[in-house]
């Protein structure tokens, strides 16, 4: 596998024969302890993606593996960051952050998903921060609506009012009282 950097000879002197010696190791090498990255660096899948672009800058890598405890759920690379970064600037483009038209552009997206139940659901925007209140009878559905929501242009936060209705008993268990637990 010929995957070696080719120089002139000359910028050898500069370069340094240690560093030479490494790459040819890693473009020469069959094993793969000798090809990969050692000291890898990598987030949580709760991580801020403000925290992965830092990581990117500062360590000058182009790839954030993404771990649940020990086990690797998934990478980040630059282009998912400039793929990203594209689509929000070209939604922002397209409309304003008004408060009042920002719940249209909720329901809008709401109305695109399937588990999405926005009969009774009422949205408040105040300065960005959108507040959802209404009822959900499935705890996964509360992650899923702050998660769309939170991808709507213009929602700067969300607020989470939804009370939890418990579909075989009829209870309805308030978050806000659950937190206080």
């Amino acid at each position: 596998m010929r995957t070696e950097k080719r120089r002139p000879d000359w910028l050898a002197f500069f370069t340094g024969t240690d560093r030479l010696a490494r790459e040819y190791v890693q473009s020469h090498s069959r094993n793969v302890a000798d090809v990969m990255t050692r000291d890898v660096v990598s987030v949580s899948e709760d991580a801020p993606l403000e925290e992965i672009v830092e990581l990117m800058i500062g360590r000058r890598i182009k790839r954030v593996p993404v771990v649940r405890g020990t086990k690797l759920v998934g990478i980040v690379t630059r282009a998912n960051l400039l793929h990203l970064l594209a689509e929000l600037l070209d939604v922002r483009a397209e409309s304003g952050n008004d408060d009042k038209a920002i719940p249209e552009r909720i329901f809008a997206e709401l109305s695109e998903q399937l588990w999405a139940r926005v009969e009774g659901m009422r949205v408040d925007v105040q300065h960005g921060e959108a507040t959802l209140t209404g009822v959900i009878t499935h705890e996964w559905v509360r992650d899923a609506l702050r998660v769309a929501v939170e991808n709507v242009p213009g929602v700067e936060g969300v607020k989470d009012d939804m009370l939890l209705l418990e579909p075989f008993t009829g209870t309805i268990l308030d978050p806000a009282l659950q937190r206080r637990l």
